[in-house]
C-alpha cells in the first residue's frame, strides 16, 4: 500500500516576537491522520529552545544576551509512523535583546554656570529609545525628557546645595514590540552663590 503524504493542518504555526526574558507562546501542531508525529529544528539553540524536538513546543523563557534581535527559523516536519516525512512547514522566533544604560557621571556645578552636556549611550544602538525623568525642575532642568540632555545654565536660589536625581529608561523597539531595560540614575548638584 501506499501511505498518504503526511501533513500539517491548519492553522499553521506563526512568527513570534518576544523581548528577553519574555515567555514565548506554546506552539501546537495539528494534523487530522492517525499516527502523523511532528519532528522539527532550529537552528539557534541560544534563544532558549534546543536544536531538535519532536512534538509540541511548550513556552519557553527567550533569550537575547546581544545588542541586536536575534532570529531563530524553527522547521516542522510532520512524519508518518512508518517514518515517511511530508510537507514541511517554517516559522521563526525574533527575540529583542534588554537595552541598557551605561552609567552616567554625577555633576556638582554653581549657581548660573552651565551644567555638562550629557551623552546616553547604551548596548543596543539604534532602535533604542532613551527617555528621562528629573525629580527637581527647581534647578532648571524640565521634569522629563527624551534622549541627550543639553546643557543648561544651573539654578539655585537657596542658601543650600540643590540636587537633582535623573532617571534615564531605556527602550528597544523592534517589529512594534517594545523591550524595557533597567534604569540608570545619576545626580546634578546646584551649589548656591556664595553671599
Amino acid at each position: 500500500p501506499v501511505n498518504p503524504l503526511p501533513i500539517m493542518d491548519p492553522p499553521y504555526p506563526g512568527n513570534q516576537l518576544v523581548c528577553n526574558g519574555s515567555a514565548t507562546a506554546p506552539v501546537n501542531f495539528i494534523t487530522s491522520q492517525p499516527g502523523v508525529f511532528f519532528v522539527w529544528t532550529n537552528n539557534t539553540p541560544s534563544i532558549g529552545l534546543g536544536g531538535a524536538g519532536t512534538g509540541n513546543i511548550p513556552s519557553f523563557i527567550a533569550t537575547n544576551i546581544t545588542g541586536a534581535p536575534v532570529t531563530a527559523t524553527i522547521t516542522v516536519t510532520p512524519t508518518s509512523a512508518t517514518g515517511c516525512p511530508g510537507v514541511v512547514r517554517i516559522f521563526t522566533i525574533t527575540v529583542n535583546p534588554t537595552p541598557t544604560v551605561n552609567a552616567i557621571a554625577n555633576q556638582t556645578v554653581c549657581n548660573g554656570a552651565a551644567t555638562t552636556a550629557v551623552t546616553i549611550t547604551g548596548n543596543t544602538g539604534a532602535g533604542t529609545t532613551y527617555n528621562w525623568t528629573n525629580n527637581n525642575i527647581s534647578i532648571g532642568l524640565p521634569a522629563s525628557g527624551t534622549g541627550n540632555i543639553a546643557s543648561f545654565t544651573a539654578i539655585n536660589n537657596t542658601n543650600a546645595a540643590v540636587t537633582a536625581t535623573i532617571t534615564v529608561t531605556p527602550s528597544y523597539i523592534s517589529g512594534g514590540v517594545t523591550c524595557v531595560g533597567t534604569a540608570v540614575t545619576f545626580t546634578i548638584t546646584v551649589d548656591p552663590t556664595a553671599t
